[in-house]
């Protein structure tokens, strides 16, 4: 899944994109509201994280514009306190509004909610705990390494989409990494051993996806 930061505040990006790397999600950078924009339109944009006062565009505006055209969930974020502001945000089509400051995980919860990824993801017999990070088959604990879980969770957040090795590598073993991208496949043959071979498919010269169905 997409998610766009927007805030003119560089530190502030970095943190809050720290934690939602590590959730799976491929973070999107805007440090002005005419950028975000201009990322909104070049990307499909599942999430929107804004910050009510930028420079250009405020996150009122970029939050409007956004909504005539897509069903993208929108977080506003802001210093201001008063309850009309409250209320201003959530007319302006809004789904959920946050006062700074705060702590990251109460965010990193509100984005799950929004987005309906619950703490632990059922798919068939398999369960995805994101708090423990551990996968259940048939409720049964299947052991999976520190790698194959990140690589589990990524697939999850991403869901019905294809990611390719790339994608996986910069998010699961992280940018600096320069090994092979077959590593990629190494783990994905041990996960696939461990959960069953049905739920990732291959797309050739593409990459992988995690389907609902394995019919």
């Amino acid at each position: 899944m997409n998610l766009l930061l927007a805030d003119d505040e560089t530190l502030m990006l970095q943190i809050l994109k720290a934690y939602f790397v590590k959730d799976g999600f491929n973070v999107l950078l805007a440090q002005d509201g005419e950028e975000a924009i201009d990322l909104f339109y070049t990307h499909k944009v599942d999430l929107a994280i804004l910050d009510w006062m930028m420079p250009k565009r405020s996150g009122i505006e970029v939050c409007q514009e956004m909504k005539k055209s897509s069903r993208t969930k929108v977080l506003l974020l802001t210093a201001k306190g008063d309850p009309d502001d409250e209320f201003l945000a959530l007319q302006s089509g809004a789904d959920d509004y946050l006062r700074k400051p705060f702590d990251p995980r109460i965010l990193r919860l509100r984005a799950q909610k929004l987005l309906n990824l619950t703490a632990k993801s059922v798919i068939g017999d398999l369960t995805v705990d994101m708090e423990a990070q551990k996968i259940y088959r048939g409720g049964k604990d299947i052991q999976a390494t520190n790698k194959e879980f990140e690589l589990m969770r990524y697939l999850v957040v991403n869901k019905g989409h294809i990611v390719t090795r790339k994608m996986l590598l910069d998010q699961v073993w992280g940018f600096d990494y320069f090994g092979e991208e077959r590593t990629v496949d190494t783990h994905i043959r041990r996960l696939r051993e461990k959960i069953g071979e049905h739920w990732i498919k291959t797309h050739r010269g593409m990459g992988y996806c995690l389907e609902d169905s394995h019919e």
